[in-house]
């Protein structure tokens, strides 16, 4: 029985990126010769739209318009519509990766003020939705039961796991048992907010598909809290180690500042390496398990022989890379997390008499 469950599994998870090829299916073919685009096919699931595309039958697109807000800079009046009713003077530049740009009196196009709920967004929203779902179930479980005689099991054991291991051996050791406490919601948001979204982003279908992680604005958003987090809430000796550190006179004055000046740019070269690290890695999975998806269809439109060869390596590859994802969708939560915690434990030294 438990080996069935096992090759359930793994059936299931190399089904996915089948079904992801075919939600993308409007893509797959070039103009007359029939031949797949995998650069287009790759490209449009890993950028941000404003609909979400389920499928596509027959050569109809089936979708779900979001809403598009923008405010017009030639008359300053908000317009609210959906691809579909998009008015005559805004147009989606595809030289601009599909943005809406507005077209002047005077002919030249201007990026209008642009508050719509794209695909991201709208991820986003859904992955805050289950994040609540889920902690009010777990806080309901311990209102219900006595935690000194009873632990908890199945998904709120889990839970509790995950949640321990962040506090205990992250927060509070990286930390410190003296700031621990003010850090721990954001560094446990911040866990479980990647964490979900990475799952739920490795999902072919709705609810799930969004490259939200492989976005760099969400991941310069998120570096940006940390950020904020470490240099907003230091003390006096921290910023003394960066303008006037313990070391010789040459080198952190006079013929010039070097140590200050180096410690000065680790301010901003911290949260972008969290920023490119979390990015590049997300985004790099889903464009490789989509390539090898297409590399399937493409097999077949060469014959059967090379159809056949390719299918196998293929199909190991993209259970494998399925399976690694998984592991990713975690390890980039944690590092994440890890690295907030060292960057703020850091913002807070003490000091100690020579």
């Amino acid at each position: 029985m438990k080996h069935l469950k096992t090759i359930i599994i793994l059936l299931t998870l190399s089904l996915i990126p089948l079904l992801s090829f075919a939600a993308h299916g409007n893509t797959t073919e070039k103009e007359g010769d029939g031949s797949i685009n995998i650069p287009e096919i790759v490209l449009e699931h890993l950028s941000d739209t404003y609909e979400w595309h389920i499928c596509s039958y027959e050569g109809k697109h089936i979708s779900i318009p979001l809403p598009i807000i923008v405010r017009s800079t030639a008359t300053g009046e908000w317009t609210l519509c959906t691809k579909e009713t998009l008015p005559g003077n805004f147009e989606f530049n595809e030289e601009k990766h599909g943005k809406i740009y507005e077209i002047m009196p005077d002919g030249t196009k201007e990026r209008p003020i642009d508050l719509s709920i794209t695909k991201s967004v709208a991820q986003i929203w859904i992955v805050v939705a289950v994040l609540i779902t889920v902690f009010l179930t777990c806080a309901r479980w311990y209102k219900r039961h006595d935690t000194k005689s009873e632990a908890p099991g199945g998904f709120v054991g889990c839970m509790e796991m995950l949640v321990m291991m962040i506090h205990d051996d992250v927060v509070k050791a990286l930390v410190g048992d003296k700031y621990y406490r003010r850090y721990a919601p954001y560094l446990l948001t911040v866990f479980f907010f990647i964490f979900t979204t990475n799952l739920v982003g490795l999902l072919p279908i709705f609810p799930g598909g969004g490259n939200v992680t492989g976005n760099i604005n969400i991941t310069f958003f998120l570096a940006l809290c940390t950020m904020i987090a470490v240099n907003f809430n230091t003390n006096k000796e921290y910023w003394k180690e960066i303008f006037w550190p313990d070391v010789p006179i040459f080198l952190k004055a006079y013929p010039a500042p070097l140590i200050p000046v180096i410690e000065l740019v680790g301010i901003f070269t911290k949260p972008f390496a969290l920023m490119v690290r979390l990015f590049a890695n997300m985004m790099a999975g889903h464009a490789v398990i989509l390539s090898f998806t297409c590399i399937i269809f493409l097999g077949w439109s060469m014959g059967t022989a090379y159809g056949i060869g390719l299918n196998l390596f293929s199909g190991l590859m993209l259970l494998f890379m399925n399976l690694v994802e998984v592991l990713v969708a975690f390890v980039q939560a944690y590092v994440f997390t890890l690295l907030s915690a060292v960057f703020i434990g850091l913002s807070r030294p003490e000091h100690h008499e020579g």
